[in-house]
């Protein structure tokens, strides 16, 4: 029976990338990318951009609390 070997897959020195670590920056990426597809559709829809900043940014906020079990009006 061969015997079992603890043998590191990375070295100690090396960085393992974590999922988080490798998601984030598409995760960013695609963020950026809806934002400004909902701010040009908002504007094209005769809001001002200011006024569509404000309603993405309450999406944005219901949605975190949501995700956290909360909500803006309870």
């Amino acid at each position: 029976m061969p015997r079992s070997f603890s043998i590191p897959v990375t070295p100690p020195d090396d960085h393992v990338v974590t999922a988080r670590e490798a998601i984030e920056p598409l995760y960013d990426r695609l963020e950026i990318e809806t934002d400004k597809a909902v701010m040009a559709a908002a504007v094209r829809a005769g809001w001002s951009s200011d006024d569509a900043a404000k309603a993405l940014a309450s999406l944005r906020l219901q949605d975190a609390l949501s995700v956290l079990g909360r909500s803006l009006y309870g």
